[in-house]
């Protein structure tokens, strides 16, 4: 029936019945703390460009994994910046690398809490490039994927819970597969970044990781963004592959993307947060244009609301102690 008779205001007149019929719910156990670990300097080294996120030492950041532990926070993900770089990134698979060396730390202190390890060369190579580099300077795609396996078998020995290969190399997922399957690490789930788009949101996480490229960008592998079609196929190759979860990242521009990935795949979907999406947000709010925490929380719940069954946050502290407060 319509007005009169129908009248859409009668659940929205009070917060109860607002909460009664409220179809998409927010909490900390959907959330992600993503952690930059350094190899040196102090234990905290602030990022400018993202207010409230520091790089850490290896035990500052166990205790920042405390504290999201403490907080309800699903897990951290975790991004290595190493003291020295190669050609090859080969501190991606030093068993004594950052990363490793952090989530040996981090589980011994929190065994609860899940541990996501980023698998990339970019954080570990002199030139910055999410692989290796042929003559012509293009990143080789099967020798990349080659050293990618190698990463990924390194973190799941130093106790990762899940692998996050973020490169964009075509055959990566099945390869790391049988990397994990051949190494006796079948359990250890993928979370792979399969649509990682190209984007200009990721400028304060490359300072973040010291990982901006020395020469060229990423577009020759990552997803344009104009391509939603391409993306449901990337994410659908990945999942024959053998991942156990898929991503979409930036998230705030692509909630078409994360519901569309969502319905295709029926698997679970994480949406990462990014770094100039919460620099923006900091910005805003620190010049008084917006209130930082109803902006915030309107964000994550519209990511849960495109389908986003986790969400990888820099806003994951506060965001969760915000949650609690609200109970």
């Amino acid at each position: 029936m319509a007005f009169p008779q129908t009248r859409m205001r009668r659940l929205r007149a009070t917060a109860g019945l607002r909460g009664l019929v409220r179809e998409t719910e927010l909490s900390p156990g959907r959330l992600v703390l993503p952690l930059f670990v350094s190899e040196d300097g102090p234990p905290r080294t602030a990022i400018a460009a993202m207010p409230g996120v520091d790089r850490l030492s290896v035990s500052a950041a166990v205790a920042e994994a405390g504290d999201a532990a403490a907080a309800g926070i699903a897990a951290v993900m975790l991004f290595g910046v190493p003291a020295e770089k190669d050609e090859q990134g080969s501190g991606a698979w030093d068993e004594e690398g950052i990363v490793q060396v952090a989530t040996r730390a981090i589980k011994q202190a929190h065994p609860d809490l899940l541990v996501i390890t980023d698998v990339c060369l970019c954080e570990y190579t002199d030139h910055g490039h999410c692989g290796v580099l042929r003559e012509d300077g293009a990143v080789d795609n099967d020798a990349t994927v080659e050293l990618l396996g190698r990463a990924a078998v390194s973190h799941a020995r130093a106790g990762a819970d899940l692998i996050a290969p973020s490169d964009m190399m075509d055959g990566r997922v099945g390869a790391i597969r049988e990397e994990l399957d051949g190494e006796g690490f079948s359990d250890t789930p993928i979370l792979a970044y399969s649509a990682k788009f190209a984007s200009a949101f990721y400028g304060p996480f490359r300072h973040a990781a010291a990982s901006s490229p020395a020469f060229g960008d990423r577009r020759g592998y990552q997803l344009d963004p104009a391509n939603g079609e391409e993306s449901l196929r990337e994410a659908l190759l990945d999942v024959q592959e053998g991942a156990d979860m898929v991503m979409v990242k930036p998230a705030l521009a692509y909630g078409d993307v994360i519901s569309a990935v969502k319905q295709a795949t029926r698997m679970p979907v994480a949406a990462y947060n990014v770094s100039g999406e919460y620099a923006m947000v900091k910005a805003a709010a620190a010049a008084g244009h917006l209130d930082e925490r109803s902006t915030v929380l309107e964000i994550l719940t519209s990511l849960r609301r495109a389908g986003a069954d986790t969400i990888i946050s820099y806003h994951a502290k506060d965001a969760a102690q915000w949650l609690a407060e609200q109970t």
